[in-house]
C-alpha cells in the first residue's frame, strides 16, 4: 500500500467537523463521493471493531485503535469483506491504517486524513478524496452537521 495524505481548512470548530465526519447522515454524503452507498456499522469506540461497507456490499472491518473524540481517530484495517460484512474476501485493504487528525486555531479547523491505499486505487482516491473533503467542509461550515 502507498500512503496518501489530504488536508483541508474548515471554517468551523473541531466539534462541528468531528460530528460532520461521523454522524451517519453526513458520513454517508461525503464517503459516498469516494464509494457510493458507504456507511458504518458498529460504534466508533476505542478497542471496538467497525465495518465500513459500500453500496455493493464490499467493505473493510477495522479496529478503532485510538480515539480522542474531536481530535484524532486511528483505524487499523483487519479484514476485507463482502456480502455486507458477512464474509471475508481477497485482501486489498487488510493491514492498512487510516487516521483523521483535527487541529483547531481561532475557530477554524485543519483536518488531515492519512491512509494506505492499494496502488490500483491511487488515481481514484487522488481524484475523489479532495471532493469528499470539500463536502465535509461545506457540511461543517453550514453549521448544522445536517445533510446539504
Amino acid at each position: 500500500m502507498n500512503e496518501m495524505r489530504f488536508t483541508v481548512q474548515i471554517n468551523a470548530n473541531r466539534k462541528q467537523v468531528w460530528e460532520t465526519l461521523w454522524r451517519d447522515e453526513t458520513f454517508r454524503q461525503w464517503a459516498g463521493i469516494i464509494d457510493p452507498g458507504t456507511h458504518i456499522e458498529g460504534e466508533l469506540k476505542e478497542g471496538e471493531k467497525v465495518q465500513f461497507i459500500s453500496g455493493n456490499g464490499y467493505g473493510v472491518s477495522s479496529l478503532v485503535a485510538k480515539l480522542v473524540a474531536g481530535e484524532f481517530l486511528l483505524l487499523r484495517h483487519q479484514a476485507d469483506t463482502q456480502d455486507n460484512g458477512k464474509r471475508e474476501r481477497d485482501e486489498q485493504w487488510t493491514g492498512g491504517e487510516e487516521s483523521y487528525a483535527l487541529a483547531e486555531n481561532d475557530g477554524a479547523t485543519t483536518l488531515t486524513v492519512t491512509f494506505g491505499v492499494p496502488p490500483e486505487l491511487e488515481d481514484e482516491f487522488r481524484n475523489n478524496y479532495p471532493k469528499a473533503l470539500e463536502c465535509v467542509k461545506l457540511l461543517a461550515e453550514k453549521g448544522t452537521g445536517q445533510p446539504l
